[in-house]
């Protein structure tokens, strides 16, 4: 939650209430703390208008499994939903892309890049829309079967489209799951179809040129 809306209420410890004392001159009258006639409204702001100074994982509510709970979870993996880092291998910003695959998305300017979380989150859903065209076969073919003890989704598909490519989830599914995978971490793709599967990704359009409109 933002710091305005912590303003409005007083918020319990985890380790018991915080007590307060009151001076009160009549204690059975509280009308001089009604919120009657007052402003409360309140708005929270959703992830692509925030700056990345104020990105929090606790910035935002339990989005489930929903699109946007796919794309914080992900984040969060990746970077700690982190828009301005950059790691040891160079990967960049909160999903972690590699400059080829930004230059493939037609993202070119790394340094402005990393200052737009609004360019990145549209770069996300670009490749992933390119991923999901390039694997849209083995998505109708291998969803809701299981692969080395892992259930297979679109939702892990993508995720782990997006730790390999979509030519290595490709090899692993028709191989089924004896071409693994793993990045300079040690990653796998089956830890990833594990822990992203289940999301809701319809919203997701399969497209085999993706244009970023900024």
């Amino acid at each position: 939650m933002t710091k305005n809306i912590l303003k409005l209420a007083a918020v319990p410890s985890v380790f018991g209430l915080v007590s307060m004392s009151l001076s009160v001159k009549d204690p059975g009258d509280f009308k001089e703390y009604s919120t009657e006639g007052l402003d409360l409204s309140y708005t929270v702001p959703i992830e692509d208008d925030v700056r990345p100074n104020d990105i929090s994982i606790n910035n935002f509510a339990d989005t489930g499994s929903s699109f946007a709970g796919f794309k914080q979870a992900l984040g969060f993996k990746e970077s700690r939903n982190n828009y301005s880092t950059i790691n040891k291998f160079g990967y960049l910003g909160k999903y972690q892309f590699g400059r080829s695959t930004l230059s493939l998305l037609g993202i070119n300017d790394t340094e402005a890049f990393l200052k737009n979380p609004v360019l990145q989150e549209k770069a996300f859903i670009a490749n992933a829309s390119r991923n999901k065209w390039v694997l849209r076969k083995d998505i109708q073919r291998f969803a809701g079967k299981n692969i080395n003890g892992v259930l297979v989704t679109e939702s892990g598909i993508l995720a782990a489209a997006h730790l390999g490519g979509p030519g290595s989830v490709k090899r692993y599914l028709r191989s089924g799951g004896v071409d693994g995978f793993r990045d300079a971490f040690g990653t796998s793709l089956k830890s990833y179809m594990k822990k992203f599967g289940g999301y809701d990704t319809s919203f997701i359009e399969a497209n085999h040129y993706p244009k970023i409109k900024i």
